[in-house]
């Protein structure tokens, strides 16, 4: 069992259907005084570069403070209506039970994520996923515009090599931030990306879901 597991999130291990892109319409607005109009891409991207990317689709260049009072006030959104995430979103089929079995096997586990911190652990404790993560060792969406670069910065606060992780996310940006410091990759395709879309992409292993628990604790051994 390796050391260290490094979970995406969205679409990995939860979905919030629609709910997050509300919140960070309400959260843009709040800080830039604009409707959100439109939206920047958002699959395997970090959330200051899709605060600062929608922002120039706006007309808008904004700085790191803005960014950052756009990170708390979309953590505020988030808090403030966890009831219609929980009602709305869902845990994805096996997440639960493979948080479960990867703890009982001995695996730290932690999250790799665009999501900043205060909203990556409102989102996963909603849906009853946030208990078996260890909050500190994970890299977040404030830390860093890149992937490779969190994966790298969660490496070094989890005191782990590469050879001892195992990275599990749903999108190319996943797999090249994983390889980037040759962390293997299981990709889900339970994202907008397909399961061809992420062997192309150069996954090590790609599976449509979660849902068989025995098998993700062999392909992770």
């Amino acid at each position: 069992m390796p050391r260290l597991l490094l979970w995406d999130i969205d679409h990995t291990l939860i979905e919030t259907r629609g709910v997050g892109r509300a919140l960070s319409a309400a959260a843009f607005e709040q800080v830039t005084g604009m409707p959100m109009r439109e939206q920047a891409a958002i699959d395997g991207i970090t959330e200051s570069v899709i605060f600062r990317e929608t922002a120039k689709l706006h007309g808008l260049e904004t700085s790191r403070a803005d960014f950052e009072r756009f990170a708390q006030a979309l953590s505020e959104e988030h808090v403030a209506n966890a009831r219609e995430l929980r009602e709305r979103g869902a845990a994805l089929p096996g997440a639960a039970a493979a948080l479960e079995a990867l703890h009982a096997a001995g695996a730290r586990q932690t999250v790799v994520t665009g999501n900043v911190r205060a909203v990556a652990e409102t989102k996963l404790h909603v849906f009853g996923l946030g208990s078996r993560i260890d909050w500190e060792a994970g890299a977040y969406g404030e830390d860093a515009d890149l992937r490779p670069d969190l994966v790298a910065l969660a490496l070094r606060r989890a005191a782990t090599v590469s050879a001892d992780a195992v990275l599990i996310g749903d999108t190319p940006a996943d797999v090249e931030g994983g390889h980037a410091h040759g962390v293997h990759v299981i990709a889900v395709a339970t994202g907008r990306s397909s399961a061809e879309a992420l062997r192309e992409a150069g996954a090590d292993i790609v599976l449509d879901d979660l849902a068989d628990t025995e098998r993700l604790l062999a392909l992770v051994k």
